[in-house]
């Protein structure tokens, strides 16, 4: 049944290109009844092995900035093992409560970024060349710490925040935005999973399940992306975290 459902989530997922670490969580504890720190374990672990793929894709494209990837992904990954860590001194139930939030947080995030693009461009200012020097290594260090933590504690890539800094902060543009937060989030979701695997909380089975049927599900889900129409991708791109959200904080 596991398996069956994360190719179900596996296919939904590739459909709408959305990461979906987030819904993962959300299946495992809810649906299977996983320990929330197995279940953050389990996600990213899962994550670090299909952005992988994805990132190497979008760098021989030309679609990732190395430098400024380098500088935030060696900060978050150090910030992800402090955030493993601290995460397994939180109770089961207090850690399900905030990574809901978190999932409504970032669902909230790709709401405006997708349906209020132009709203949010009147009211934040978009750096128009990219920060390099001291500046970039300070700030860099700086968001990767934070975005680590953070995705190390809820089990959460940190998409959302990644991309949202790169635009803001470091001045790169949209799609290599896109292809350089694929690149910080693989030392992020490797560091993480290390954190919760020196806790004994990384369960291989349920791991090998996982990503076979994400790996699979999303493949096939992919092929099916080109026939949907852009505003049910946009939809499911933000329902999915904000339902996920929701039904670990309610449950």
């Amino acid at each position: 049944m596991l398996f069956l459902s994360m190719l179900i989530l596996g296919g939904i997922i590739g459909f709408v290109g959305a990461g979906g670490g987030g819904v993962v969580i959300t299946l495992l504890v809810v649906g299977f009844g996983v320990p929330i720190h197995q279940a953050l374990a389990v996600a990213l672990g899962s994550m670090a092995f299909t952005t992988l793929s994805g990132a190497f894709s979008h760098y021989r494209e030309g679609e990732v900035v190395p430098r400024t990837g380098a500088v935030i992904g060696a900060g978050g990954l150090v910030g992800a093992l402090i955030g493993a860590m601290i995460s397994n001194h939180i109770e089961s139930g207090n850690l399900s409560f905030f990574t809901g939030m978190m999932l409504e947080s970032s669902a909230l995030l790709l709401y405006l970024r997708i349906y209020r693009a132009a709203w949010l461009e009147r009211r934040i200012r978009v750096r128009e060349e990219l920060l390099t020097g001291r500046r970039l290594y300070i700030y860099g260090t700086a968001t990767g710490l934070i975005c680590g933590i953070l995705a190390g504690a809820f089990g959460i890539g940190s998409a959302a925040y990644i991309q949202i800094a790169l635009m803001v902060v470091f001045g790169v543009p949209l799609l290599q935005a896109i292809g350089t937060t694929m690149m910080i989030i693989v030392p992020i979701s490797i560091s993480g999973g290390i954190g919760y695997l020196l806790y004994g909380q990384f369960e291989l089975m349920i791991f090998l399940q996982t990503l076979t049927a994400l790996s699979v599900g999303s493949w096939f889900g992919a092929k099916l992306t080109h026939l949907a129409p852009r505003s049910v991708l946009r939809f499911f791109i933000v329902a999915l975290p904000a339902a996920g959200g929701a039904i670990m904080i309610v449950f």
